[in-house]
């Protein structure tokens, strides 16, 4: 008996603390045929679009459809040169030096990059 409640505690534990780690947002870079690229933790490259402000999102609507905001966790916290840009409903987005990040959603793999140079609006985030 005291054995299975040891393994339910542990299990427990183990499903929290993996909750806890899944949670949080962080960055990585990738290596693709466009060159080493910012990616979110999933490998998926992350874009910046020349339309929006420094620290503003100009990105809503259709546009959000297409490029998903790299939405921050809530506890997320910023470091080095990543910020967070508040969009309009209040969310946190990751900026890199100021600048929103965003994902493609015709990225179906991590190295995708599909959404380099799209309407020379859209460019690939690189690493700092």
């Amino acid at each position: 008996m005291i054995r299975k409640a040891s393994i339910l505690a542990a299990a427990a534990l183990i499903a929290v603390a993996g909750a806890a780690f899944a949670g949080t947002t962080t960055f990585r870079t990738v290596d693709t045929y466009d060159g080493q690229v910012l990616a979110a933790q999933n490998g998926h490259t992350l874009y910046t679009y020349d339309k929006d402000a420094r620290d503003v999102s100009a990105c809503y609507g259709s546009c959000a459809t297409d490029w998903p905001p790299y939405i921050a966790n809530p506890t997320a916290q910023p470091f080095a040169n990543f910020s967070f840009v508040v969009r309009k409903d209040g969310q946190k987005q990751w900026a890199l030096n100021g600048e929103p990040l965003y994902l493609r959603a015709n990225d179906k793999k991590p190295g995708d990059v599909t959404g380099a140079n799209v309407s020379n609006l859209w460019q690939v985030a690189r690493p700092a």
